[in-house]
C-alpha cells in the first residue's frame, strides 16, 4: 500500500477498507505513524528483512510504502515471493510523479534514481551538461554527501532543489548550486524524507561508448588502451544483463565498460595492487554491487570465478595459453563467447592455430598515433594486436 505525507486522505476507499482489517501492518515509523495503527503496527528490522511479512502469509497483513510500491519500493521484493493470488497493490502517485508536478519536468526526459542504500557514484555515467536527474535519498546527511561529490567530480555548477516531505504539511523546497549547499545544509540540515532535483552543469560528461580515455580509469599501465577496449567491446558484444569473466582483469577498464552496457562482470587478476585498482575503477563508476573481484591466477582460480556465476562472454587480455583454453572449455557454456587479445608472438601464433582448428574471427590491429619529434611530428606504433573472437 502506497502511503504519502498526506497520510490516511490520501488513500482510496478500497485502501482505507484494507487497512482497517489488517491484522499486522508492516512500514518504516514514519509510515506507521502516518497510518495512526497503533499496536497492529510493526516496524520493519534492521537490516531490511522480508521474513517478517512472510511469516504472516495467509492472515490479512498491509505492508506500507511510499507513493508506488513497485518504483524503488518493497513490492517488487516481496511479489517475487508470493503468488499472484497473494497480493493486491494499493498504489499511490510516486514520489517521482509528486516531484515532476512540483517542477514542471516531463518524466519521461528525467531520469530517475533511488540511493537510499545505493552509492552516488552511479550518478556519474549519468551526468551530462543539462541533465534532469531525480535522486531519492536516505537522510538529510545524504543530500550534503550528493552535493560534496558532486563538486569534487567537477560538477559544482550543477543546480540543485532539495525537496522536503513532498506531499504533505511539512513540504519544504529549497535551491542552491551544489557547490554552496553543504555550507547551507550544514546551518539548515534537510530532513527525511527528502529527494534532490539535480540539473547537471560544468562538468565532463562520460562518453556514453565503448573506449572511453583512459584517464577515466585508475591503472599502473596494464590496461586495454581505448581503441583497443573499443574494437575488444565490439567483439564482446554486450547485451543487457549478461555477465562477463574477465581473464587478467589489470585495471578492469574492460569490465567497467561491460557493465556500463547494462551487465555484471567477475574479474579475475593475481596481482593485489592491480585487483585494488578494478576495485578503485568499480566504485568510481557506482558499479560495486555489479562488479566483483576475485584475486588469484587462471586456471587455477577459475573455480572461484565459476561459483560466483556463469557467464555469457569470457575476454581474456593477458596469460592465454593452450591449458587455459582448454579449461575455459570446459567451463563455458553452450553459445558463451570469447575474446582473446595478444601482443606476444608466441601467444598470437597460439591464436592463429586456434582459429584453424575451432574457427572463428581473427584479426591483426595495428596502430599508431601522431607524436613529437623534434620540430615536427611522427607516426608512434603501439605493438600490433592479433585479437581471436570464438563461439562455444
Amino acid at each position: 500500500m502506497g502511503l504519502n505525507e498526506d497520510g490516511l486522505q490520501g488513500l482510496a476507499p478500497a485502501a482505507l477498507r484494507a487497512l482497517d482489517a489488517a491484522e499486522t501492518v508492516f512500514g518504516g515509523p514514519r509510515h506507521l505513524a502516518l497510518a495512526g495503527v497503533g499496536a497492529r503496527g510493526r516496524p520493519w528490522p534492521v537490516p531490511f528483512d522480508l521474513a517478517p511479512v512472510l511469516a504472516c502469509r495467509g492472515r490479512p497483513t498491509v505492508v506500507l510504502a511510499s507513493g508506488d510500491p513497485f518504483w524503488f519500493g518493497a513490492g517488487g521484493s516481496l511479489a517475487a515471493h508470493l503468488a499472484p493470488q497473494e497480493w493486491l497493490c494499493h498504489a499511490q502517485p510516486s514520489t517521482f510523479s509528486l516531484l515532476a508536478a512540483r517542477l514542471g519536468w516531463k518524466l519521461e526526459h528525467t531520469r530517475c534514481l533511488g540511493l537510499h542504500a545505493g552509492a552516488v557514484q552511479q550518478l556519474l555515467p549519468l551526468l551530462a551538461p543539462g541533465r534532469q536527474l531525480l535522486v531519492l535519498l536516505r537522510d538529510g546527511a545524504a543530500v550534503a554527501g550528493l552535493a560534496d561529490w558532486l563538486v569534487g567530480e567537477g560538477w559544482g555548477d550543477s543546480r540543485l532543489e532539495v525537496m522536503e516531505a513532498v506531499g504533505g504539511p511539512r513540504e519544504r523546497r529549497r535551491a542552491w548550486l551544489a557547490r554552496e549547499a553543504a555550507a547551507a545544509l550544514a546551518r539548515d540540515p534537510a530532513l527525511a524524507p527528502v529527494a534532490v532535483a539535480l540539473v547537471a552543469e560544468g562538468g565532463q560528461a562520460l562518453p556514453l561508448v565503448p573506449g572511453r580515455p583512459d584517464h577515466w580509469y585508475a591503472n599502473d599501465g596494464q590496461i586495454t588502451k581505448a581503441p583497443a577496449r573499443a574494437l575488444t567491446l565490439a567483439a564482446l558484444s554486450p547485451r543487457h544483463g549478461e555477465c562477463l569473466w574477465d581473464i587478467g582483469g589489470g585495471s578492469g577498464s574492460v569490465a567497467v565498460e561491460w557493465c556500463l552496457a547494462g551487465g555484471s562482470a567477475i574479474s579475475l587478476e593475481q596481482h593485489a595492487a592491480r585487483a585494488d585498482n578494478i576495485r578503485r575503477n568499480a566504485e568510481r563508476f557506482g558499479l560495486q554491487g555489479r562488479l566483483q573481484v576475485v584475486q588469484g591466477k587462471a586456471p587455477g582460480a577459475l573455480a572461484q570465478v565459476q561459483a560466483l556465476a556463469r557467464p555469457q562472454a569470457v575476454f581474456v587480455g593477458g596469460g592465454f595459453d593452450a591449458a587455459l583454453f582448454e579449461r575455459l572449455q570446459a567451463l563455458m557454456p553452450a553459445g558463451c563467447r570469447l575474446v582473446v587479445n595478444a601482443v606476444t608472438l608466441e601467444t598470437q601464433a597460439l591464436l592463429v592455430q586456434l582459429h584453424a582448428a575451432q574457427g572463428g574471427q581473427l584479426l591483426r590491429v595495428e596502430l599508431a598515433s601522431a607524436e613529437p619529434l623534434g620540430r615536427m611530428r611522427s607516426w608512434k606504433s603501439a605493438r600490433p594486436l592479433v585479437q581471436w573472437s570464438w563461439q562455444r
